[in-house]
């Protein structure tokens, strides 16, 4: 027998029982809500966990395949909630029959050129400028020319607010704009990875954050682009509506829909990370310097993953947006769309794709129903406290069940990062002697 041939050491062949056993009990969850809660609440509630499940999908491939930790969720998904709203709402017919769009074209022309003029003054180097000139060059221009362009946008904008109030939708299919929200969410992470990949995973993550919450102030204070805290409502679904067929039966059609983007990302992912890109890409975050002399291209491979998990976020939240069937940049909170995907990903493995799905469904339950629960406690423990002390209900149970939601989410971290820090189906490494 020959010793010096290399043998693929491969774990023995088992049943997933612990796989087997956490879906057992999920499923045993979701029957348990559907019977307490009813079909339609708890369809609902599935079709949230899916959108949420393909945002988690996109974190995990950046934090778990690359260890990229993405601190703006939150910004990724708005810009896909954005997408479905413009893409989908009716023709603003009072925008689009008069001279406004033609200004507002001449306006965001202008914001290219000037974009083009600063950044060809950054390369005035190349003719012999010394560099230090160049860069107060560069500035100054970039100060004129945002001052003047600003201007020119603000008097269009302003003419839109008060004549056709915003500037409304394009009136296509749903799935256009679900589309075109991944790829400007792609688009943003692009841009954002060519400048911040370059920095430490702290400063990354700072990044990131401060990002994510310029999208949302600009989505917020953009009333004639996305009516600001206005709202605009309803926004249309890829299915026939709950005034066509039923709460239920419409719910149940979307989660249809939901369920197979999930089962085409999963396996496109799948494909991906048992190829030689996505072992190339954990060798990469295990052993950045080995792989760099290896020859792998370190930061454009890193750009790519980066770029595909924000591709998701905005297919996700676009996804999400259309459900609610209504787009509010003030109701996008770190709270909500960034910490509580973090959760899912820690909960159900980084790097696994299964467990990811997991954990989307199983932290949306908890977090669905941590307040009908506490609600229901709060109000066992005043009905025993007044028939045996005596003790005046408070008036504001309510929010107070609601704040009960962050107090659940705290501690079921606490507990996975004490009992399970790899998560409850951590990531399959597969070792070679």
């Amino acid at each position: 027998m020959d010793t010096k041939r290399a043998d693929i050491v491969a774990a023995p062949s088992r049943l997933p029982l612990r796989e087997m056993l956490l879906f057992v009990a999920l499923l045993a969850a979701v029957l348990g809500v559907y019977a307490v809660m009813g079909g339609a609440y708890s369809t609902r509630m599935l079709v949230e966990a899916a959108c949420y499940a393909i945002l988690a999908l996109g974190l995990t491939i950046q934090w778990g395949y690359a260890g990229q930790f993405n601190a703006g969720v939150m910004g990724f998904v708005a810009l896909g909630g954005f997408s479905a709203m413009f893409f989908s709402i009716p023709v603003n017919e009072a925008f689009w029959g008069s001279e406004l769009p033609g200004e507002l074209g001449r306006v965001l022309l202008y914001m290219v050129a000037a974009i083009l003029v600063v950044l060809g003054a950054t390369r005035l180097d190349r003719i012999g400028v010394p560099k230090r000139l160049r860069t107060i060059i560069a500035v100054a221009l970039g100060v004129v020319l945002y001052l003047v362009v600003i201007n020119a946008l603000r008097d269009v904008t302003d003419q839109i607010e008060s004549r056709a109030g915003f500037i409304g939708g394009l009136g296509l299919p749903v799935g256009v704009g679900w589309i075109v929200g991944g790829a400007l969410a792609g688009g943003v992470g692009f841009f954002i990875g060519r400048v911040c990949l370059g920095l430490r995973s702290d400063y990354l993550a700072i990044a990131t954050l401060g990002i994510a919450e310029i999208i949302k102030a600009f989505l917020k204070n953009s009333d004639w682009l996305t009516r600001g805290t206005a709202t605009v409502s309803p926004l249309p679904w890829p299915v026939p509506g709950p005034e066509a067929v039923g709460f239920t039966l419409a719910r149940a059609m979307y989660l249809s829909v939901t369920a197979v983007m999930i089962a085409v990302i999963f396996f496109l992912l799948s494909r991906a990370y048992h190829a030689p890109w996505g072992r190339m890409i954990r060798a990469i975050r295990d052993n950045e310097l080995s792989a760099a002399a290896m020859g792998k291209d370190i930061n454009r491979r890193r750009l790519e993953i980066f770029v595909l998990g924000c591709i998701l976020m905005g297919i996700g939240g676009a996804a999400l947006a259309s459900f609610n069937s209504m787009f509010d940049p003030q109701g996008y909170l770190p709270l909500n769309h960034t910490f509580l995907v973090l959760v899912m990903v820690i909960l159900g493995g980084p790097g696994n794709n299964l467990g990811t799905i997991f954990g989307a469904v199983a932290v949306y339950i908890i977090w669905i129903m941590s307040e009908p629960l506490a609600l229901f406690l709060m109000e066992l423990a005043v009905s025993f406290g007044e028939g045996a002390f005596g003790w005046e209900a408070p008036t504001n149970m309510d929010s107070r069940a609601l704040q009960a939601r962050v107090f659940v989410i705290g501690l079921l971290i606490t507990l996975v990062l004490r009992f399970a820090p790899k998560g409850l189906l951590p990531e399959k490494v597969k070792h070679v002697a």
